[in-house]
């Protein structure tokens, strides 16, 4: 019995049930007189509480700082401090789950503007349908803007199936300077490494056994596997493939990213490409900008 409510509930159970005057519960639990008559003018947060709570069952892996944002898109105004308060009494807290311990090492080459379609991250993230049957997620992400370009769904993804994807991407947004991998058997396929050739791309490889040198499509893979494949049963491709396609969609145009000071992956590309044709001041992270040529690895084939 530490806070003056826990306090006035003793006193008044020990008047209830034993019929203790309130001077003599007061002096048994230790509590001030003056706070028994006490009445919060605190106002009612009931409707601000039930659609925190909507929200927090709409986004189950959110913390109070990207529910904050999503109330505010809302039109409800409220303190960032209170709603953690009350995100805190409402047993919304997330669970942290236990993450792989971070190697270190060099990291690819950065951009040398921060603008969309510098650098394109490659990674694949496994799961399987609720009958057993494995599946395999390619997924490319743009480094500057943290876009999700494409989120490719089979049960088998080969390194020609990587080239016809990479090739429809590139018609539809325009072609990369530089695209980072890691090395596995279908991204060092004799495909692969002849396309990248015709094409004029370069193509850098990580380091074995150092997936921090490609942090960018990993953060998307960790959030993809925390708030989606965590969360959803999957009973067939197609079904898989549907819902991958929107929530990469929210993932671009309604989540709140930390890194880009909680604006969405579309808002910030948008601003980039407002930047370049300077109709506002250059506002890019410092961090996009620099230059790591001189620690980075060359390509191996």
């Amino acid at each position: 019995m530490v806070a003056p409510a826990a306090k006035r509930q003793a006193v008044a159970h020990l008047q209830a049930t034993l019929g203790m005057s309130e001077r003599r519960a007061c002096a048994v639990v230790g509590a001030d007189r003056t706070s028994m008559r006490y009445r919060s003018w605190r106002a009612d947060d009931g409707d601000l509480r039930s659609r925190l709570c909507e929200l927090a069952q709409q986004r189950r892996r959110f913390g109070y700082r990207r529910l904050h944002i999503l109330l505010r898109r809302d039109g409800i105004t409220i303190n960032r401090k209170k709603l953690q308060r009350l995100y805190r009494e409402e047993g919304l807290t997330v669970r942290r789950r236990k993450g792989r311990k971070r190697a270190v090492g060099a990291q690819a080459p950065a951009p040398v503007l921060a603008l969309p379609n510098q650098r394109w991250s490659l990674d694949f993230v496994h799961d399987q349908l609720v009958t057993g049957r494995r599946f395999r997620v390619l997924n490319i992400v743009d480094d500057v803007t943290r876009e999700c370009l494409a989120a490719v769904v089979d049960t088998s993804i080969s390194g020609r199936r990587v080239v016809r994807e990479l090739t429809e991407l590139i018609a539809r947004r325009g072609a990369p300077k530089i695209i980072v991998s890691d090395n596995g058997t279908e991204l060092t396929s004799n495909a692969v490494l002849a396309w990248s050739g015709d094409v004029g791309i370069e193509w850098h490889y990580i380091a074995p056994g150092k997936p921090t040198q490609n942090g960018f499509v990993e953060s998307f893979n960790g959030r993809m596997r925390d708030e989606l494949l965590n969360e959803t049963l999957f009973f067939t491709i197609g079904q898989a493939r549907a819902i991958l396609a929107r929530w990469a969609h929210d993932y671009n145009t309604e989540r709140p990213h930390s890194s880009l000071r909680y604006a969405t992956p579309a808002a910030f590309a948008a601003e980039l490409e407002q930047q370049r044709a300077g109709l506002t001041p250059p506002v890019a992270s410092p961090a996009l900008m620099r230059d790591n040529t001189g620690r980075s690895l060359v390509a191996a084939g």
